[in-house]
C-alpha cells in the first residue's frame, strides 16, 4: 500500500514528477498496483506502461476501480481520478513498485544471472545448492524467478517471461521476504536491464555468463553495442560480480565488473579464481575438478552436454561467494535436472534418440551441435525441429538456419512465438538459409505436426537417428498475435509423437 502523499514525495525526491492532476486532498491510499487493466480492482494505482499503451487501457482500468494513474502524458479522465505525470515512465514504474512493496535490499538476498545462454540452467543449479544449504539450517527452500517458473514462498507458477515487469517482480520479492526466504535467484534479461525493470534492485551476487549477438531488432536492441551495454549494467547493482573467464569479450566484461564491490572469476581459464579442470565424460554423466583457495573437489553433473559445465561453474562460483558448503554444491549438481535442458527420449530399441533443449540462439546452437557430435557419435543422422520468433531477434533467422542446415540431415521449421508476424513469412525466411547450405527442409507451422513428421522420418531411417527439438524446452505458452496461449511443452510433443509412431516403438525416457 502507498498513500498519495508518499507517492508524490517519492516521485519528487527522485526528480520524476512533472505535475499532479486532481491531486487528492485527504491522503488517499492505493491498495493495489498494476500495469495491466485486466487485473485492476478498486483502489488501484494504474501504470500507463509501454510504447503499445493505448488510452482505452486506462479507461478500462477506471471502469474496474482505478483511482489514480501514472503516465508521461495527461489523459482525459473523470475529475475524481488523479494523474501523476512523470518524465521517465520506466524509471517511475521501478521506483513506485519498490516503494509500494517496501523493498528491502537485504531480505531476501538476490542473485542475478545474465548472459546470452545458460541463465535458466544456472539458476536451477544455484537454487538447488541454496535449498540444500538452507534445509541443513532448518530453513525453507529459496525463491526463484526464471523463464520456466517463479517461486516466492507462497506461489509456484509457470512463467510467461524471463524477467517480469517491475510490479510483478517486487511482489514476488515481497512475498519471499514475508515467507522468510533467505535467498532468491533470478534470471535477468537484457530487456529487464535496458527498460529498468530491475532498476531499484541490489544483487548480493551478479553473474555474467557469456555474450554473443542476439535480440537485435527495433523492439529490443538497436545493435550489439546496445545489447552488450545493457548486459554489463548489472554490475552497477551487484555487491559481488561472478565473471566467466571463458566468455568472448572477457576483457571488457572484467573492466565493467569493477563497478561491483568484489569480483570472482570462474571457468577453464588457468587464471580464474574458481578453476575448472580434468573433465571426464562417461556414457551418462560428466565429471570435472574445481580448484580454488578454499577447496579442490570433484563434481559430477546429472545432465549430458559439456556446455553445461559453464553453467555449473557459474553456480559454483556464486556458491563460493555466498559461503554454501561444498558438499551441498556437489549434491545439487549431481541430482538436479532442469526441465527442458537436454531432456532425452529413446525408442525401445535405441534406434531413435530425441533431445529437447532450450537452445534458441547462435551461441547455444553452436554449443549444442558440438555436444551432439562429440557425445553421441553412434547416431549418424540428425533431424532438427526449431522455429524463430516474430518481430524480434531477426539475426537468429539467418544464424540458426545456417547452423541447423550445416549440421542436420533434415530440418523442420515450425512455430515459435510468432507474435504479430506471419508464421509462414518467418518460416520461409529461415528456409532460405537452411537450403543455402544444401540441407533439405520443410516448413510445418503446427509444432505438434512438425515433431510427428520428424519422428516418422527417423523411424524410416536405417541408421540410428537423433531428433533435436530446439528453442522452447519446457515453455508452456506461445505468443501468437497479442496474446499468450497455453501450448504443450516440447517434451510432451516429442514423447507423444514417439508413443504414437507407426513403427510401434515404446518410449523410454531418460531425464538426465
Amino acid at each position: 500500500m502507498i498513500t498519495s502523499n508518499n507517492l508524490k514525495r517519492i516521485l519528487q525526491q527522485r526528480g520524476l514528477l512533472r505535475a499532479v492532476i486532481s491531486e487528492p486532498s485527504d491522503g488517499t491510499s492505493f491498495c493495489h498496483l498494476s500495469c495491466d487493466s485486466r487485473s485492476v480492482v478498486p483502489d488501484t494505482l494504474f501504470l500507463c506502461k509501454g510504447n503499445a499503451f493505448r488510452p482505452e487501457y486506462l479507461q478500462d482500468a477506471i471502469h474496474c476501480g482505478c483511482t489514480a494513474y501514472i503516465s508521461e502524458v495527461p489523459y482525459e479522465v473523470p475529475q475524481k481520478i488523479s494523474g501523476y505525470i512523470v518524465n521517465d515512465m520506466r524509471k517511475a514504474i521501478a521506483v513506485v513498485s519498490a516503494a509500494f512493496f517496501e523493498y528491502d535490499p537485504d531480505h531476501p538476498a538476490l542473485i542475478g544471472i545474465t548472459g546470452t545462454k545458460g541463465k535458466t540452467t544456472t539458476a536451477w543449479y544455484l537454487k538447488a545448492m541454496l535449498d540444500l544449504w538452507q534445509a541443513e539450517l532448518g530453513k525453507p527452500q529459496t525463491g526463484l524467478i526464471s523463464t520456466v517458473l517463479n517461486y516466492d514462498g507462497i506461489h509456484r507458477t509457470d512463467s510467461s517471461m524471463t524477467t517480469p515487469e517491475a510490479p510483478t517482480l517486487h511482489e514476488l520479492i515481497f512475498n519471499a521476504k514475508k515467507s522468510g526466504l533467505s535467498h532468491m535467484t533470478m534470471e535477468v534479461s537484457s530487456q529487464a536491464l535496458k527498460y529498468k525493470r530491475v532498476q531499484e534492485l541490489k544483487f548480493q551476487v551478479g553473474i555474467f555468463l557469456n555474450i554473443s549477438e542476439d535480440h537485435i531488432s527495433p523492439q529490443e536492441h538497436e545493435d550489439f553495442e546496445d545489447y552488450f551495454s545493457a548486459k554489463l549494467s548489472i554490475f552497477r547493482q551487484s555487491q559481488i560480480a561472478c565473471v566467466n573467464m571463458d566468455s568472448d569479450y572477457q576483457e571488457r566484461i572484467l573492466k565493467a565488473a569493477r563497478k561491483s564491490g568484489r569480483m570472482i572469476t570462474f571457468g577453464r581459464h588457468p587464471q580464474a579464481n574458481v578453476h575448472c579442470c580434468d573433465i571426464l565424460t562417461a556414457h551418462d554423466h560428466i565429471t570435472f575438478r574445481v580448484e580454488c583457495d578454499h577447496f579442490s573437489e570433484r563434481f559430477s553433473l546429472n545432465m549430458r552436454g559439456k556446455f553445461n559445465i559453464e553453467n555449473a561453474m557459474a553456480a559454483i562460483a556464486a556458491g563460493y561467494a555466498l559461503g554454501i558448503p561444498v558438499h551441498c554444491m556437489q549434491e545439487a549438481l549431481a541430482s538436479t535436472h532442469v526441465p527442458g535442458r537436454m531432456e532425452h527420449f529413446f525408442s525401445a530399441d535405441g534406434k531413435i534418440c530425441g533431445i529437447v533443449d532450450f537452445a534458441h540462439n547462435r551461441l547455444s546452437f553452436e554449443k549444442l551441435f558440438d555436444a551432439i557430435f562429440e557425445e553421441y557419435p553412434e547416431y549418424k543422422k540428425i533431424i532438427t525441429v526449431f522455429g524463430c520468433p516474430g518481430g524480434k531477434a531477426f539475426n537468429r533467422r539467418r544464424e540458426l538456419g545456417i547452423l541447423a542446415g550445416l549440421f542436420s540431415d533434415y530440418v523442420y521449421i515450425t512455430i515459435d512465438d510468432p507474435g504479430m508476424e506471419s508464421q509462414e513469412t518467418i518460416s520461409e525466411e529461415v528456409r532460405r538459409y537452411v537450403e543455402m547450405v544444401g540441407c533439405a527442409c520443410s516448413c510445418i507451422s503446427d509444432r505438434k505436426d512438425a515433431v510427428r513428421a520428424a519422428v516418422a522420418m527417423a523411424a524410416a531411417q536405417r541408421e540410428k537417428t537423433m531428433i533435436l527439438v530446439l528453442g522452447r524446452g519446457s515453455e508452456k505458452y506461445q505468443k501468437i498475435g497479442n496474446h499468450s496461449y497455453r501450448y504443450p511443452t516440447d517434451s510432451d510433443l516429442l514423447s507423444d509423437a514417439l508413443r504414437s509412431c507407426p513403427c510401434s516403438l515404446s518410449l523410454a525416457s531418460d531425464a538426465r
